[in-house]
């Protein structure tokens, strides 16, 4: 075995009970997980812009209209 091994020899590191737990009190407490300062800054606007629903609105229109004529004029 390696002398110069990376790991920490388990009987010799401080802090740990025979069988390699914590004891109480030996690590420091957890910090809260959800702050005062989290989240969004402002306030984010919801939804579609009127302007994109609004050109979708109008391509989706042509289209229908577009295969119904087709359909028409295959059925005549």
């Amino acid at each position: 075995m390696n002398s110069n091994s990376p790991d920490p020899d388990p009987r010799t590191t401080p802090g740990l009970d025979s069988g390699g737990s914590v004891p109480p009190g030996e690590t420091p407490p957890a910090e809260s997980s959800a702050g005062s300062g989290t989240g969004p800054r402002e306030d984010l606007s919801r939804g579609w812009a009127k302007g994109p629903l609004f050109i979708i609105g109008i391509v989706v229109v042509l289209c229908a209209a577009f295969f119904l004529a087709y359909a028409l004029v295959v059925a005549l």
